[in-house]
């Protein structure tokens, strides 16, 4: 067969999901010329889960995306049907916005906005060969054409070597019937990439007609709703209700008498699925005494009839998976339009790549999204971005970006993965950041803004904003401390309302918001002056006046932190020669090679006695 030749590239991005989209904007806008490839035009940023974005922690993620200059909140913002800020019964380090939203109005946007981007190329072509070559790497597609690139962003999601599984039924395939990229897979393997088999699954959607919605709970979204966008000036109305069930023993039942049939508990599935988003078949054999399991049904968009049923995904034959909907409340008759399925794939040990992205064997070779061992879109979006960035930066003779724990969930998302590697499918959670109370949501943009505009994805437009925003919040700060409220009764009434005491002399109003009862909202009529200002600059201020003495407690943790991170060790070194170091740890500081002795300390295997091992060496050999 003869190939011919296509076309040279700065940079390539393989896969044109959540990860792909965000690795091609970024470096077509920071001026490489790119091309994007996905089998099929029609999934591009396609949501084969669930039709939403945001949640806990994946809130944070898509608001850091955001501030840098990424899309994915700008998107989400364009195609909400509901906002609801999650944990809001709880302190605001775990306060995490999450929005329903049509999916295939998200993923036509998306589409589109890479069809108008500057530099960038969108290609239906399924990749099949990667090889190395003098000037970085070519592309060989199906269709023969070879493609020259000097970097290349492998970000395939979970068409590499998919492999859908519902019951005694297996076939080849990606999600929602798509293609799966079944040559690529052989070529990393050449390549001698560690690849290995992850496995995720998505429930079955139904028809919205064949759903009882009398006595199901409904949940509303806020009001008004908040965007992920800090560009996002108002997002309307919420337009569409969703609504809670609960599963029962009848439920239980069906699922336990036909485990056998379940392709995971029969063995059919080698992939290692999501620990925190288990299949519906699972939760009932890991927690058999549980009563009943929640479920949520979400609307897929505007313009179908398709409904979702989050926390139901499964593998179990069709005729199984009907069988256990249809003894739940509201489903009793419900009618499937797409049977639930679990999807094997293959990715990645992103232990074998730098806090860049770049393969640490492979220069100018990144990885992205699904394929380093993660699960969720928000979380393949801003490994897109990362790794977007820094091709771009590397073609271009730049220095390249690290994302660190203390600046953000992105760094923590990217540091958790190539330092402590994933055994499973990897999910960004608040409690995986140390320093949670600090890399707050609602202040992502002044801790990443002026960095994306350094970098060059932010305007000059609207990093004026943000340094306008910045100057209003100092000023209203000001205000709070030399603003003096009297003791009225109009004033003592709300503060004995609220479950406060009295005040007999005037008390500074920075003073009264440092009471936990006590809020802007609820002294909004004493506080005659408020200036109209953005509502994120008041949700700011009150929580860093509330929260100012834990707040520097943790920036002194960052502190210290830093200073380790400031240790830096040799990038080509053969720990072996040091002596004092267990076997354990020579072996896993010569697999990672940290940049410095702060990874070194999160490395599995590497002990206090260790670190302190390297501090000394460190020290003798300045």
């Amino acid at each position: 067969m003869t190939t011919y030749f296509a076309g040279n590239y700065d940079v390539a991005v393989i896969g044109a999901g959540h990860a792909g989209i965000e690795a091609a904007l970024a470096s077509a806008r920071l001026g490489c010329k790119t091309a994007i490839f996905t089998i099929n035009m029609d999934a591009v940023g396609n949501c084969p889960c669930n039709p939403s974005i945001g949640g806990t922690a994946k809130g944070h993620l898509v608001r850091e995306i955001d501030a840098l200059g990424g899309e994915m909140g700008k998107t989400a913002d364009e195609c909400f049907l509901q906002s609801r800020m999650l944990n809001r019964g709880k302190g605001p380090a775990v306060h995490s916005l999450r929005a329903q939203i049509d999916r295939r109005k998200y993923s036509d946007t998306m589409k589109h906005k890479l069809e108008l981007q500057k530099n960038l190329e969108l290609r239906q072509a399924e990749i099949t060969e990667i090889q190395k070559s003098e000037h970085g790497y070519t592309l060989t597609t199906r269709m023969l054409a070879v493609y020259e690139c000097k970097a290349v962003i492998i970000a395939t999601g979970t068409y590499l070597g998919g492999r859908i599984f519902v019951g005694e039924v297996s076939y080849e395939s990606g999600p929602d019937g798509i293609f799966p990229a079944t040559e690529l897979g052989k070529s990393l393997k050449n390549l001698e990439l560690p690849l290995r088999r992850f496995k995720t699954g998505t429930p079955a959607r139904v028809l919205k007609s064949s759903i009882d919605f009398s006595e199901l709970e409904v949940q509303k979204g806020d009001e008004p709703p908040q965007p992920f966008s800090y560009e996002t000036e108002n997002l309307g109305e919420n337009k569409v209700d969703c609504h809670i069930s609960w599963t029962n023993e009848n439920t239980k039942q069906v699922i336990i008498e036909n485990i056998h049939r379940s392709p995971l508990y029969a063995g059919r599935i080698e992939g290692v699925g999501p620990r925190y988003c288990p299949s519906f078949e699972d939760k009932i054999m890991r927690f058999k005494d549980k009563p009943r399991h929640q479920l949520f049904i979400e609307p897929c968009g505007l313009g179908t009839e398709e409904m979702y049923l989050q926390g139901m995904s499964s593998s179990l034959p069709e005729e199984v998976q009907l069988k256990f909907y249809h003894t739940i409340k509201g489903l009793e008759h419900c009618v499937i339009m797409r049977p639930a399925y679990a999807i094997e794939y293959d990715c990645v040990d992103p232990l074998a790549m730098n806090a860049t992205l770049e393969f640490k064997d492979f220069p100018n070779l990144y990885g992205a999204g699904q394929f380093n061992g993660s699960s969720g879109y928000e979380e393949a979006a801003a490994q897109g971005l990362v790794a977007g960035i820094n091709a771009a930066l590397k073609v271009l003779g730049k220095e390249q970006v690290v994302f660190t724990r203390d600046n953000s969930y992105i760094g923590t998302l990217v540091d958790d993965l190539v330092t402590k590697g994933a055994n499973e499918p990897y999910r960004m959670m608040t409690s995986r950041s140390e320093y949670r109370l600090v890399l707050r949501q609602d202040n992502a943009d002044e801790r990443l803004t002026p960095l994306g505009y350094e970098i060059g994805l932010i305007s000059e437009e609207r990093y004026n904003k943000f340094l306008k925003k910045q100057e209003q919040k100092k000023t209203e700060i000001k205000r709070l401390k030399s603003t003096v409220i009297s003791p009225t009764e109009e004033v003592n009434n709300i503060l004995v309302s609220r479950e406060t005491s009295e005040i007999t002399t005037g008390v500074r109003l920075i003073d009264l918001l440092k009471r936990p009862q006590l809020g802007y909202e609820e002294l909004k009529t004493v506080d005659t002056n408020r200036p109209q200002l953005d509502p994120n600059i008041f949700e700011q201020v009150e929580i860093e006046i509330k929260y100012e003495g834990y707040i520097q407690k943790q920036l002194k943790q960052v502190e210290q932190m830093r200073k380790l991170e400031s240790k830096l060790l040799p990038k080509n070194f053969d720990y072996r020669e040091i002596k004092g170091l267990r076997l354990e740890a020579q072996e896993k500081l010569n697999k990672i090679k940290p940049l410095n002795i702060g990874q070194a300390s999160r490395i599995s295997g590497v002990s206090p006695a260790d670190i302190s091992v390297l501090l000394i060496w460190l020290a003798q050999n300045k």
